[in-house]
């Protein structure tokens, strides 16, 4: 039936805008050979039938945007946006390593089964022979997806970067580009890096703050931190999702008991 049936019907908003259009190439072929077994599988209704072609079949994909979008659509949207953006990351370096590659192989093998690995891994191959313009694709995510979401979205991003043990400058500089381009607050964006990236402040960067804070706004800074990143928020996109945030919430408290035992705080 050809690649990417799995992602093809009912992808949410992802099917218009930049996104849609770096997708749109890959998807051509696998469109013509089988557009209306594609759409029963991914969202459970057939076309009508008409003929149309692959290039209308997507251009009406869009049209779904307008609606409130499911689970299914939120977590294919999310895979999809983790796709083109470690494209990005993988390629910052101007190295494609096995071990970023295998980040995402096993993201697709938790959250979508084993039968989907090959496409997925065949789309991002695909991505790396693209140019993403991160600043049009981030301002679609931005647009579409909430911040929670966003935020774990950057977390894996930044799991894909130091994948190979270390964290080069130019991958840094994209992740930091990326951050800007689907509109996380700068603090944020430093947060989730210093998780991976570590100094001598990175506990304090990991809640936003810097080590000249109160102990007031320590305190203050980790209940904000935690309720921004709390698993909860991500829970539509599945429990491997989720329970991945609920490794950076750890994280963050990780972080605030490693100040509190420095300070001698209650």
């Amino acid at each position: 039936m050809g690649a990417l049936k799995w992602i093809v019907g009912f992808l949410g908003w992802v099917s218009g805008g930049p996104i849609g259009a770096l997708l749109g190439f890959l998807l051509g072929s696998a469109m013509e050979s089988g557009i209306d077994a594609m759409r029963q599988l991914g969202g459970g209704q057939a076309t009508s039938g008409t003929g149309r072609n692959w290039q209308e079949e997507w251009r009406q994909q869009s049209t779904y945007r307008s609606r409130g979008y499911t689970a299914t659509e939120q977590r294919n949207s999310f895979l999809v946006s983790l796709l083109v953006l470690s494209s990005a990351v993988i390629k910052a370096d101007g190295q494609v390593h096995r071990r970023e590659l295998d980040v995402v192989r096993e993201f697709v093998r938790r959250n979508f089964g084993e039968n989907a690995v090959d496409e997925a891994m065949r789309i991002l191959d695909g991505l790396n022979r693209q140019q993403v313009n991160i600043y049009e694709v981030g301002s679609q995510i931005a647009a579409y997806m909430n911040y929670s979401q966003r935020l774990q979205l950057f977390h894996y991003l930044s799991q894909i970067a130091i994948a190979d043990d270390e964290f080069a400058k130019s991958e840094k500089e994209v992740l930091e580009a990326v951050g800007a381009a689907i509109r996380l607050n700068a603090s944020d964006i430093s947060s989730v890096i210093a998780m991976f990236y570590k100094d001598s402040d990175s506990a304090y960067a990991v809640l936003g703050i810097s080590p000249a804070a109160t102990d007031d706004e320590v305190k203050s800074a980790y209940r904000r931190m935690a309720m921004k990143n709390h698993p909860d928020k991500v829970a539509t996109l599945g429990p491997d999702v989720q329970k991945a945030a609920e490794e950076k919430f750890r994280q963050i408290q990780q972080a605030y008991e490693t100040i509190k035992k420095q300070r001698g705080m209650n």
